[in-house]
């Protein structure tokens, strides 16, 4: 059941995913979005780039669950875990989890996230990229993070909110990007379509 978004002036936010951290990060702004998850096939084109593939999904959620209403902004995003032109999904399994943690160990992978917003027919969409570098893992501290839980369900089999930052070394770029909604370009993208954000609740 959709949760009722909280009352806003002359517009109301629609989160187009079920994903609890991209809630969490709306909540920082002080939204409170009602939660739709849009149902899209995720699977990528022939010789489809990470950045390609995270744009094309954010934006065709966003599409299926506009409603077209002028008072309803969608919001939708996809992240991905790129190794070069590789993208790293979700693991299927630990195993699966384990063999993506090794091929980043000791290496920079970039975490892109793509956001669409969208309201009647308007419609803006950008991409966020942060650099990772993880420390050289050992074997057991793969097995200690795969103990946590945390690699299933999340891309690239690890998350940086979570025991996840423990496996990195540096980062370079948005914190909110790897987690899964970049902050400061979510504020401009509602911005975009006439949503204001980040005022003082009297004006």
């Amino acid at each position: 059941m959709a949760d009722a978004p909280r009352p806003s002036p002359g517009w109301r936010l629609v989160l187009a995913s079920s994903s609890p951290r991209r809630a969490e990060l709306l909540a920082r702004l002080g939204l409170h979005p009602a939660i739709r998850p849009a149902q899209v096939d995720e699977t990528p084109l022939a010789d489809e780039l990470p950045e390609d593939l995270v744009a094309r999904l954010a934006t065709a959620k966003a599409r299926t669950v506009c409603r077209g209403d002028d008072a309803e902004v969608v919001l939708a995003a996809d992240t991905t875990v790129a190794l070069g032109r590789t993208a790293l999904g979700k693991p299927r399994d630990d195993a699966e989890a384990a063999g993506m943690l090794r091929q980043l160990s000791g290496r920079t992978h970039e975490v892109h996230t793509a956001v669409t917003v969208r309201r009647g027919d308007a419609e803006s969409a950008a991409l966020a990229t942060t650099a990772v570098t993880f420390r050289q893992l050992t074997d057991g501290e793969v097995a200690w993070y795969l103990a946590t839980g945390e690699p299933r369900g999340k891309a690239g089999a690890y998350a940086l909110q979570g025991a996840g930052a423990a496996l990195v070394a540096t980062m370079t770029g948005c914190d909110t990007t790897v987690i899964g909604l970049p902050l400061a370009t979510t504020v401009e993208l509602l911005r975009a379509v006439g949503a204001e954000v980040l005022t003082h609740p009297s004006g």
